[in-house]
């Protein structure tokens, strides 16, 4: 994934990454499925509204709609983190707070270096 610009709103740091090829649901969901682990307490949301699921293997049969997020406290990016993804479009929004170092500002060079590899693994999950 490339990113493609970061703002701060409110004490949030909102990035947007453009994926190398645009992804259907089934990719989405994927995606989703194999970034469950490593949330605390993660919840999913499509269109905006909370699921509720039993296993994470629930997530690979949620009906197509046009997005789908995953939001909680990420236990790899060490931070509470929600990233939404778009059905048919190449984008993908990422929010984290700007409460530890490495995201107090929005500055493009640390926020790359910072999600960069998380965002590029994620993206690769999705051909699994």
């Amino acid at each position: 994934m490339v990113l493609i610009g970061v703002k701060e709103e409110n004490g949030w740091l909102c990035s947007s990454w453009n994926l190398t090829y645009r992804v259907g649901w089934q990719h989405i969901c994927k995606a989703v499925n194999s970034v469950y682990d490593f949330y605390n307490k993660p919840e999913i949301l499509v269109d905006g509204n909370i699921i509720e699921i039993s296993s994470k293997n629930e997530i690979l049969n949620v009906d197509e709609r046009g997005n789908m997020t995953v939001r909680g406290f990420s236990n790899i990016i060490k931070s509470p983190l929600m990233i939404t993804f778009y059905n048919q479009i190449q984008r993908v929004d990422v929010t984290v707070p700007c409460m530890i170092e490495e995201f107090k500002e929005a500055d493009y060079q640390r926020i790359n270096m910072s999600l960069c590899q998380y965002m590029d693994s994620i993206e690769l999950a999705m051909y699994r």
